[in-house]
């Protein structure tokens, strides 16, 4: 059977530790399970940290990259996804693409015989996550019992951070204005992923209360730019400051996938202050990226 990487709960929580170890194993050791092939990256949104981890990860399991702008494909304008998979998948191992709309990837991934890898949509952004965890577990080790902060927008990042450290049994916080919360059936679904705990409020102190790591995003991402003014409006006690990381445990990190804008959702002095974590978190991109794909060619 193909195995996809559409969200993060697609693989299992075995498998998922198994992404994280082959993450971290020297590449050499990897062996080169891409060699000769290719993999399209399609992108219909721009990316400085997705296009690079991608492509050297790629290259490191002895892959060639193929960057393509979404407009050369013209998904659904100029071809049907499933047209453009189709033909795709008869020249690369691998296909991935970040899109605006999930359901692209659930189309292309209902005619694939090939594995086809979320790099963003609007639901989810696993990637991201994989390196969220890869980071965290650098600094801390096991993740189980853990308190994991997200203050700001519940949006695609924030459900498959949540999604992969409920499986690997982390407790769950959530400060988000009202109306920009998960939903109940969010919050049950991360119980039954495996957190042993998981809390939603409208106060980031009491979020970020003895967290050992701190995370948030951009409170405007691409394709909500007209809504620029009322966002930042929304979220305006949302900045993650000094005062708010001093509730969080005396080890607590911050993350933040970037880009970030300081003085909206993350002040100057957090991240670029000694708790920051933004630098090597990105790096993670590529190894946890290059874990990924190795696991979906199969080394194991």
């Amino acid at each position: 059977m193909t195995r996809h990487l559409l969200n993060i709960t697609d693989v299992t929580s075995r498998e998922l530790g198994l992404i994280i170890e082959l993450a971290r194993r020297p590449i050499a050791a990897l062996g080169r399970p891409l060699e000769g092939a290719g993999v399209a990256l399609i992108f219909e949104k721009p990316s400085n940290r997705t296009r690079h981890s991608m492509e050297m990860a790629v290259v490191q399991l002895g892959g060639h990259p193929v960057y393509t702008r979404g407009e050369e494909v013209g998904i659904d304008t100029r071809e049907p996804a499933e047209d453009i998979m189709r033909i795709l998948e008869g020249y690369h191992a691998m296909v991935a693409a970040r899109v605006f709309d999930h359901a692209v990837l659930d189309r292309m991934s209902s005619v694939a015989s090939v594995p086809v890898v979320n790099m963003l949509s609007d639901r989810s952004h696993p990637m991201q996550a994989l390196a969220d965890v890869l980071t965290m577990t650098r600094e801390f080790g096991d993740l189980a019992g853990r308190t994991v902060a997200w203050v700001g927008d519940y949006n695609n990042v924030a459900r498959s951070l949540g999604e992969a450290c409920a499986m690997f049994g982390a407790q769950l916080r959530f400060a988000c204005p009202n109306g920009f919360g998960p939903t109940g059936e969010e919050l049950e679904r991360f119980m039954a992923l495996g957190s042993p705990s998981v809390e939603s409020t409208t106060d980031p102190a009491l979020a970020v209360a003895g967290a050992h790591a701190v995370h948030t995003d951009t409170w405007v991402s691409m394709g909500q730019e007209d809504d620029t003014a009322a966002r930042r409006a929304a979220f305006a006690d949302y900045t993650v400051d000094e005062s708010l990381m001093a509730c969080a445990a005396d080890d607590a990190i911050f993350m933040h996938c970037l880009p970030a804008y300081r003085g909206y959702e993350v002040a100057a002095s957090v991240i670029d202050g000694p708790r920051s974590r933004i630098i090597g978190q990105g790096h993670d991109r590529m190894h946890a990226a290059r874990g990924a794909l190795a696991f979906l060619a199969g080394v194991r």
